[in-house]
């Protein structure tokens, strides 16, 4: 994999900017296991994406992407509209702030 990807996780992280996310963008290349200087055992991912710069990434378990989109123009990280659901009240809308860690 080689450019610009939109990638979802199964679990939400924190970022740098001690804010929660479940998605993370930006240049993604592919690394082994090795990279932090210890092997996985067999229960483990053997591979990692790092997600950014060099001077600002994310690494994100293999296991952990969800989905990934390639993405070359930056995805949109003003507040979205969002929706809940429940019998008693009805759907209700709203605005929230982006769930997208951009790393470049």
């Amino acid at each position: 994999m080689k450019g610009k990807y939109l990638i979802n996780t199964d679990s939400w992280f924190v970022a740098p900017d001690g804010n929660q996310y479940k998605a993370v963008w930006g240049e993604i290349e592919i690394v082994e296991d090795s990279f932090l200087g210890l092997k996985t055992n067999r229960n483990s991912t053997n591979w990692f994406a790092k997600v950014g710069s060099e001077d600002k990434h994310v690494i994100v378990a293999g296991c952990q992407i969800h989905y990934a989109t390639k993405c070359e123009n930056k995805p949109h990280t003003g507040k979205t509209d969002e929706w809940q659901a429940d019998a008693t009240n009805g759907i209700k809308e709203y605005k929230a702030p982006t769930r997208i860690y951009i790393a470049e």
